[in-house]
């Protein structure tokens, strides 16, 4: 499992536009990427502007990572997508507790 962030172009990314193309569930090309979280063969975990993307499947490899401009293409057997938005903090345990 490997971080990587992307550090200043970060602020690129965040301008520009998140997309996906899925290519014959074989080769994925993201857009607007912030940072890379973590991967291995056969999870990918992206942070985007919406929220964090896990891509999933079977001999998953990272090719090319542009921090200039948050591009992050990934090839293998891909079996999913998933989104999970941002939650805000909430405070404390103990003030949830107390509401």
């Amino acid at each position: 499992m490997t971080t990587h962030p992307a550090a200043p172009a970060a602020d690129t990314a965040r301008q520009t536009p998140h997309t996906l193309l899925l290519e014959e569930r074989q080769r994925l090309t993201a857009t607007g990427i912030l940072s890379i979280v973590s991967y291995d063969s056969f999870t990918v975990t992206l942070e985007t502007p919406g929220g964090t993307l896990a891509i999933g499947g079977e001999g998953l490899t990272v090719s090319e990572l542009s921090v200039q401009t948050g591009e992050v293409k990934i090839g293998g057997s891909i079996e999913y997508m998933q989104y999970t938005a941002r939650r805000e903090k909430q405070g404390s345990f103990f003030k949830r507790l107390v509401r």
